[in-house]
Formats: structure tokens, C-alpha cells, sequence
């Protein structure tokens, strides 16, 4: 073949190359059952606006929880966890992209010293058998993505890193969903305390009173008895009620990234159970496609799989590359030098086209497009599935947080009552009028609702967190953010080389090719 037509072979390959197809197909978004419309919606609590809840738990107005999310935003190691993971997404993007290039690019040297055997075959021509030989170079091999295998190992690694943001984004929903739980559980079992040693204070006035009058002759040894159980009942209450609350300031201490305390610098102000608003703004059920992280990478995951289909359906075909060394070399043997190596006449090179084809490979190929495509449907699945459990979320949550609210109005009604009937009670009792088996039970009764009520004053805050976290909110904090903190940053960079990846590191995957 002459060179011409050798470097025309060349040129037509690359052409080729350049406009070449993707095998495999292209993903598109899944299909998914979504509801017009919620349940709820014709409550006149419910708006049917929507909204993206950057900054919900402000609806409650209380700047304790203001600081504790903006605490756990900045220290839960679970956040940087997830942060790290989308910097551990873009370098693997990188490498996705490098495959682009040519594989292999090497520069290479040697200098070598020979002494071949007096008893071989160059010993019988007379040949030099003391020589040294040296080398310096750079060979080149470059796999042409024909079939787009490498295209669509971007688009993978692609959409890796955008579900790799989508799960940060779903970890701070949840951070911020659960760290509001937790400050409005130990907000109400601090109101639940307070209304428990008030009975406590109430029981031993009855007990003094039973106590008189069994001194007094009045009454039996019985009532005293009645009295001290009702009173060390109600307090061993205090003491369970005093676990729950220490176990749920532990936990809260760990969402913001510090060991266990009492948290007074940040529980700091009126210890009251946060006040939800009126009204809340749920837009419509499609809006969850675009507003949920969960779901965002759910899709994110399936695009980067449905990508890997044709990267294994690649393989079917045909690979053709083009390498080529070129390199100075030269020995002390005869007339010649090493230092003439530095000649131009000392080259050496090497170039041409080649492929490789695994035609006897066709079950196995062909099953690993099989299971990719397998993969590819479980995602799709998955994506529709998680579609359908953010509906069932919200829901719930909403059904929580307005029927809870009915269920307190009774309650209060029935605390009012109690309240009431333990006055009758006691004064009837002092009266000697009934015994005092009605005063413990009035008394029981009223502790049984005050914390009933109570209890159900925290639900509806924290159903009202429900639904603002079924419906995607507050992921939007770290907008304009880096994923890690600055600190994090210099500590990696200090170790290794991340060249641009580690900033701005708050924006998503641009599509192009990741700083190097």
C-alpha cells in the first residue's frame, strides 16, 4: 500500500469517527402514575399554590429552630459525607472523560548495557557481543469511539454526578426535616414536664389533705395509701419523661455535629412548642417530579444506567484504534555512537490503524447488554416507585397535621373538663360528701389529658414538618453553597492535587468536561 493511500485510510477513519453513531438507546424520562390533585385539597387550610419552601421551618417563627437548622447545615458529618461523594462523582467523571483521548500516552527512556554469549548466534557473523544501547521516546494508542462506548460512558458518569448532587440535596431534606423533629419532641416533652411535676405539686396537697384526715379520724389509713401511689406513679412519669428528653437532646447534639449536651446556647429562649401557621401551600402532586431530590436522582440513576447499556452493547462490535511510537535511539557499536542519538537520523517510528473484534465472545457479550438492561428496568421501577411513596408521604403528613389539630380542640375541651371535675372533686371530698377513690381519679384523668393534649400540640408541628419535607423543601439552603466546608476543602487540597474540582463546587454537572 502506498503511503498515500495509507494516510487516506487514515483520514477516512478519523472522518468517520467524527461523525459516528451511538449504539444503545437514549434515555428518556420514565413514565410515572401522579395524581391530579391531593386529597385534601378543598380544606380551607390547604392552598393549592405552589411554592419550593426554601426556608420553611420560618413559618414557625421561632428563632431557636432558625438556629439549629442553620447549625446542622453547617456541622452534621452526615452532610459532608454526602458532600465529599459528589467530589468523589466529579473525579469519576474526569476519568470518564480522559477515556475520550487517547489511552495510552507514554514517554519512555532507557539506557541499557548487552554482553551476549560468545556462543551466539551474533557471535558467528563477528558481531560486537559488548555494546550499550540507549532510547528515549513516545508511543500513543488511541481507541476511536466508533460506536460511542465512550460517549455514553460520559453520559453515565454524567448523570452519576447529578444524582450524586440530588442525593446531597435529599440528605439536607432530611437533616432539616429531622433536626426540626427532634427540637419540637423536646420541646413538647419539656411542656410535658412541666404539666407533670404541676400534678406532682397538686398530688401532695391532696396527699396532705388525705393525710389530715386520717389524722383527724375522718378517713381511713386507705386514702393516704391511694394518694402516695398516685404521687410516686406521677413521679417515676417525671423520671421517664426526663430519659426521653435527655435521649432526644443526644440525638439532636449528633445532627449538629457535636457529642451530647444539654444544648442551652442553642435552645436558649421561651420554651414553648413551636407554633405552626394556619395554613400551608402544597401545590399539586406533579410538582414533586421537579421539587423531590429523592425522585430527582432516582431519574439521575436510571439516565446513568440506561447510558451503560451502550456501553456494554459496544463490545459487540468491532474496536478500532490507531497508535504509533516514535523515538531517537542508538548503540556504541562499529563506527556508530551513543551520542548520536541526538540525530535526527537516529529516529524511529512506528504508525498504523488496527482493530480487534471478540467474534467468538457472543453469549457472554450479548448477556452483559442483558444484565445492563436489566439493570436499566429495576431503576425505572424504582423511579416510578418513589414516585408513588412521595405521594403516600405527603399524605400522610397531611392527614396528620389536619386532622391532629380536630383532635387537640377535643382535647382541650376534655382537659377543661378534667380541670373542673378535680375541682368538684376535692372540694367534695373536703366536704365529706364522696371519697377520695374520685379525687385520684379525677386526678389521673386530668394528668391523662394535660399530656394527651400536649402530646398532640407537638404532632401537629411535627406532621406540619412532615409535609414540608414530603414535599422537597429546604434542599435549596445549599444553593450558591459549596458542598463541603472550607475547612474540608484546604484539608483535601493540602493532601491531594484537586485542581479545579474542589471550586465552586456548589454548581451541578455543566455537562461539559470537568476541570482537570
Amino acid at each position: 500500500m502506498s503511503r498515500v493511500i495509507f494516510c487516506r485510510f487514515w483520514l477516512l477513519l478519523l472522518l468517520l469517527t467524527a461523525g459516528c453513531l451511538k449504539v444503545g438507546p437514549d434515555f428518556t424520562n420514565p413514565a410515572a402514575k401522579v395524581a391530579d390533585k391531593w386529597l385534601d385539597t378543598g380544606d380551607s387550610r390547604v392552598k393549592a399554590e405552589s411554592t419550593e419552601h426554601r426556608h420553611w421551618w420560618q413559618a414557625f417563627g421561632d428563632p431557636s429552630l432558625d438556629r439549629i437548622i442553620d447549625t446542622a447545615y453547617r456541622e452534621n458529618l452526615s452532610l459532608r459525607l454526602a458532600g465529599v461523594r459528589v467530589l468523589e462523582a466529579r473525579a469519576q467523571l474526569g476519568i470518564a472523560v480522559g477515556e475520550w483521548f487517547p489511552q495510552t500516552q507514554q514517554a519512555f527512556g532507557s539506557l541499557e548495557k548487552f554482553r551476549d554469549s560468545e556462543h551466539s548466534a551474533q557471535a558467528a557473523f563477528g558481531r560486537n557481543l559488548n555494546y550499550y544501547h540507549s532510547e528515549i521516546g513516545f508511543r500513543a494508542s488511541w481507541e476511536l469511539d466508533f460506536w460511542g462506548k465512550f460517549r455514553r460512558a460520559i453520559e453515565s458518569a454524567d448523570a452519576s454526578l447529578t444524582a450524586s448532587i440530588a442525593d446531597y440535596d435529599s440528605t439536607l431534606v432530611s437533616l432539616t426535616g429531622d433536626a426540626a423533629a427532634f427540637y419540637i419532641t423536646i420541646r413538647t416533652l419539656g411542656k410535658r414536664l412541666e404539666i407533670a411535676r404541676q400534678n406532682v405539686a397538686t398530688q401532695k396537697e391532696s396527699l396532705q389533705i388525705a393525710t389530715a384526715k386520717f389524722l383527724g379520724g375522718t378517713t381511713t389509713q386507705r386514702d393516704v395509701e391511694q394518694a402516695k401511689t398516685l404521687l410516686f406513679d406521677t413521679e417515676a412519669g417525671v423520671e421517664t419523661l426526663e430519659i426521653q428528653l435527655r435521649q432526644a437532646k443526644n440525638a439532636l447534639s449528633v445532627l449538629l455535629g457535636m457529642p451530647p449536651n444539654h444544648l442551652t446556647g442553642v435552645l436558649k429562649g421561651a420554651a414553648l412548642i413551636p407554633v405552626p401557621p394556619p395554613q400551608v401551600a402544597v401545590g399539586i402532586p406533579a410538582d414533586l417530579l421537579r421539587r423531590r431530590p429523592d425522585i430527582r436522582s432516582a431519574e439521575a440513576k436510571a439516565a446513568a444506567q440506561c447510558a451503560n447499556i451502550g456501553v456494554a452493547k459496544a463490545d459487540l462490535y468491532p474496536a478500532f484504534s490507531i497508535s504509533g511510537t516514535f523515538s531517537l535511539e542508538a548503540a556504541d557499536v562499529g563506527q556508530f555512537a551513543l551520542g548520536q542519538m541526538s540525530s535526527w537520523g537516529s529516529r524511529t517510528a512506528t504508525a498504523g490503524p488496527s482493530f480487534k473484534w471478540d467474534i467468538l465472545n457472543y453469549g457472554r457479550l450479548s448477556n452483559q447488554v442483558r444484565v445492563q438492561d436489566a439493570r436499566f428496568q429495576q431503576l425505572i421501577i424504582t423511579y416510578q416507585n418513589t414516585v408513588l411513596k412521595a405521594q403516600q408521604e405527603v399524605e400522610d403528613a397531611l392527614t396528620g397535621f389536619l386532622r391532629t389539630q380536630v383532635r387537640a380542640k377535643l382535647l382541650a375541651e376534655s382537659t377543661a373538663a378534667a380541670q373542673r371535675s378535680l375541682g368538684l372533686a376535692l372540694r367534695q371530698y373536703q366536704e365529706g360528701i364522696t371519697d377520695f377513690t374520685t379525687v385520684i381519679t379525677a386526678e389521673q384523668a386530668l394528668l391523662a389529658e394535660q399530656d394527651s393534649l400536649a402530646s398532640t400540640l407537638g404532632d401537629i408541628s411535627r406532621n406540619l414538618v412532615g409535609v414540608y419535607r414530603a414535599l422537597g423543601g429546604g434542599w435549596q439552603l445549599r444553593e450558591g453553597q459549596d458542598f463541603i466546608p472550607a475547612a474540608v476543602q484546604a484539608e483535601m487540597a493540602q493532601r491531594t492535587n484537586w485542581g479545579r474540582l474542589l471550586a465552586p463546587a456548589a454548581k451541578g454537572p455543566a455537562g461539559g468536561k470537568p476541570g482537570t
